[in-house]
């Protein structure tokens, strides 16, 4: 039975009212994820509801295709309202935790009255009743944007809601901060009271969430250039980041969650700037205590807090500069585990994909209805050009360069992968005349291993004549380099210059003791005074070389006999479990004071911290304990499959030689090209076509409308959850060879038809506002 992981990276585009539309998509995005674990872990049977949908489709693909596939979301990037329900999903993930008490608090409190904050709110019917006649023009009159863009029957609570918006502050944003900081601690706090399941992500796997967020002062950065030799900018741009592995109980203190929330969603011109002083005059109200508050702002905000001035940094709305955050997903790729064969994709969910406005200005700032039927439109007028300049237009940005980006790395990962196919059974050859055909009679022991490695490496860098100098620099500088950036997290203070400063006295001592002399080493490989350095320093290789092995287990035990699954297992876990030896050191939390306090000092003396850093992490003490558990391991499979694991191992080397320079000292953590799926209205026609505007209420007012009504909310939380159904069956049955589902149109529709009477089923007794839009679909079900 073949195995896959579909891994999902989301992106979560900014939608403001929209965001009630995209908890629908996350919900099911969510339910897929527990379908997919329960049928992986043997829990599948007699699951009801939509959850039982998702086990059948999974079932019949096992059956059918003879591919058993999970469904993981490791990696998840919003912005604004995506940010927030990003956020949410993520803490779900991680804990197990439920997302079902959110969705009442979606449609109870995004609402204006709920959100207005308590100074704005008017005291009367004729407070600023001055103000009559404005909200009298907006809302009365025939024809009006109320008559335009809002359907007959919420008319009267829009007008109503809207008359108390209109009439709250003015030139002051009408919603509360507080007030809105507090929905948001309320909200992790009904999910932690919720029943808890298990988490969705395997023990071992990281978990990346990632907020953008808008600097409103800007901090400075420093640019280094020929001449001048720095000048300063000021950045706007922040990415909070958040990452866990072995399932820690929480993403993080639920005041960071909240402030993460609250800032990438501080829509400008509806809720005030976010500062950390607000945060804390709400928790200190509700009697809460946030422990890690120093170490945390230090971290999102090292530049504010080594001047002392986190407290009053001004943060609004992500979407201002970065509404699509493709960009720290990708770069959140790295250091991914692969226990089977991947199909990763990035996912991005846009609520409202078509660049059409619920309401335009023309030339004199009127509101009016969409397009026009003049042979020449108008040139925009002021209000329009300013508005679209400073708002619409930074937000509906293309994303064509961050396709770009993935489309290059899938060109790569496919040229990587046609390279060491192609080498491989020369390599091979190469290992076996090195060692005889004794090699593979011989059980590894971990003695074995290690004489065996190192001649290997030694055999790769001889060969590999004119390569191997070229290959030492690249693999030299990628050392330095993340040996820099750890010392950095350690010691430094966010600043570009002190972390350039580092960077030179590392190198100055390396030119020192002459490591970057590379001229004889293509003689009879590397110097003793370089393997020494490699071998304190070289975490790279040692990961890579694991990870190597995971994909060749992957290659050689795809499909294999009964009797082998659990000698496959113990490899697969024996090389899990020594990637995760190594990768403790890339913790910078698992290191000492006394490690910090040299990490601190490394501008001035690179020697000691270089000492202690190999210290610290003594690698040469985990070579021991991982090749303990791989000799253990190999021991254990049929000598075919030790043979070719074996081969993996110690041809390695020659792979990494080849390899390496090509990837620019980087290299690739998953193997596997990337696929890019949409979720959005238009995406979506099973049960009715159009797109956003013939199934979304919350586009109306600009995408404010769901803040208005109830019954719009309701409306657009269900059409989430039926899209987020429809695209989720998409995606999943993509991920299967052409082919190998007979009837996979049917099978599709049948699954997608099924997954929609049963979110019907499941909603109908609590979306009592939209009865009829639910017995209307039923009728197209068939339910």
């Amino acid at each position: 039975m073949r195995e896959k992981e579909l891994r999902l990276a989301l992106v979560c585009y900014g939608g403001i009212s929209l965001a009630v539309y995209m908890h629908g998509i996350t919900k099911e995005i969510w339910n897929f994820a527990r379908a997919s674990r329960d049928f992986h872990d043997g829990h599948g049977e007699g699951r009801e509801g939509v959850l039982g949908v998702y086990c059948d489709l999974l079932r019949s693909i096992d059956e059918q295709a003879k591919l058993r596939v999970r469904v993981v979301i490791d990696i998840i990037a919003g912005a604004s309202a995506g940010g927030i329900n990003g956020i949410f999903l993520a803490q779900a993930i991680e804990t197990g935790q439920s997302l079902e008490p959110l969705t009442d608090l979606w449609l109870d409190n995004a609402d204006v009255e709920q959100l207005l904050d308590p100074d704005a709110r008017p005291a009367a019917r004729f407070t600023k009743f001055w103000a009559q006649p404005l909200v009298w023009l907006a809302a009365r009159r025939r024809g009006d944007a109320v008559d335009r863009t809002v359907s007959p029957e919420t008319r009267e609570e829009v007008r109503r809601k809207l008359s108390s918006f209109v009439r709250s502050r003015w030139f002051q944003p009408p919603f509360g901060g507080k007030t809105f900081t507090r929905l948001l601690l309320e909200a992790f706090d009904s999910m932690a009271r919720a029943h808890r399941e298990r988490p969705l992500l395997p023990f071992s796997y990281p978990l990346d969430l990632m907020v953008t967020v808008t600097d409103f002062e800007g901090h400075p950065e420093m640019l280094r250039l020929n001449s001048p030799p720095e000048v300063r900018e000021m950045e706007h741009r922040l990415t909070i980041n958040f990452r866990t592995k072995m399932r820690q109980g929480s993403l993080a203190d639920a005041a960071e969650l909240v402030f993460a929330a609250r800032a990438t969603a501080s829509f400008p011109g509806a809720f005030p700037p976010f500062t950390v002083r607000e945060l804390d005059k709400v928790l200190d109200k509700m009697k809460r205590h946030w422990p890690g508050r120093a170490r945390f702002l230090a971290r999102v905000l090292p530049k504010q807090s080594a001047l002392g001035q986190a407290e009053s940094a001004v943060l609004i709305d992500g979407s201002v500069l970065t509404n699509a955050p493709f960009a720290p997903a990708i770069s959140a790729l790295k250091d991914r585990p692969a226990r089977r064969e991947i199909d990763r994709r990035f996912v991005y969910i846009d609520p409202k994909p078509t660049s059409g406005r619920a309401f335009s200005l023309n030339r004199n700032g009127k509101a009016q209805a969409g397009d026009t039927t003049q042979d020449a439109p108008p040139l925009p007028g002021f209000f329009r050009t300013i508005f679209g300049s400073l708002s619409d237009i930074p937000r509906e940005q293309p994303i064509r360069d961050n396709l770009e980006a993935i489309e290059t790395r899938s060109r790569t990962i496919h040229r990587m992968r046609r390279i060491t196919e192609a080498l491989r059974e020369e390599i091979e050859r190469e290992i076996e005349g090195t060692f005889g055909g004794t090699l593979f009679l011989d059980r590894p022991t971990p003695d074995r291993l290690a004489t065996w490695r190192a001649k290997a490496q030694t055999r790769a860098a001889v060969n590999s004549g004119f390569a191997y100098p070229a290959y030492a620099l690249v693999k030299l500088s990628a050392i330095v380099e993340e040996v820099v950036a750890m010392l950095f997290r350690l010691g430094g203070d966010g600043s570009p210059a002190l972390r350039e400063r580092f960077r030179q006295s590392v190198w100055a001592h390396i030119r020192e003791r002459g490591l970057d002399q590379m001229r004889e080493e293509r003689k009879g490989g590397a110097r003793p005074e370089i393997i020494a350095f490699f071998r304190d320093h070289d975490l790279g290789f040692r990961i890579r070389r694991l990870r190597f092995m995971a994909r060749r287990l992957t290659e050689v035990a795809d499909t294999p006999q009964p009797e082998l699954i659990e000698a496959v297992g113990i490899m697969r876990n024996s090389i899990y479990s020594a990637l995760a030896i190594y990768q403790e050191s890339e913790a910078s939390d698992s290191y000492s004071e006394v490690m910090i306090q040299s990490a601190e000092a490394t501008a001035i003396d690179p020697v000691h911290a270089l000492s202690e850093l190999a210290e610290a992490r003594n690698l040469k003490a985990k070579d021991v304990a991982v090749e303990e558990m791989l000799a253990g391991a190999l021991s254990g499979l049929p000598k075919a499959e030790r043979r070719a694991m074996l081969l993996a191992y110690l041809g390695f080397p020659f792979y990494d030689i080849a390899t390496l320079p090509l990837l620019q000292g980087e290299g690739l953590d998953e193997f596997d090209p990337i696929k890019v799926d949409r979720i959005s209205p238009d995406d979506c026609a099973s049960l009715r076509a159009g797109g956003a505007a013939a199934m979304l209420k919350g586009i109306e007012f600009n995408n404010f409308g769901a803040f208005f009504s109830r019954v719009y909310r309701e409306n657009d939380y269900l059409w989430g959850r039926l899209h987020g159904a429809e695209r989720m069956i998409d995606i999943l049955l993509s991920t299967v060879k052409e082919g190998d589902l007979e009837g996979a149109a049917e099978l599709a529709r049948t699954a997608k038809f099924k997954a929609f009477a049963a979110i019907l089923a499941e909603e109908e007794p609590h979306l009592t506002h939209v009865a009829e839009l639910i017995a209307e679909l039923k009728g197209v079900v068939g339910g």
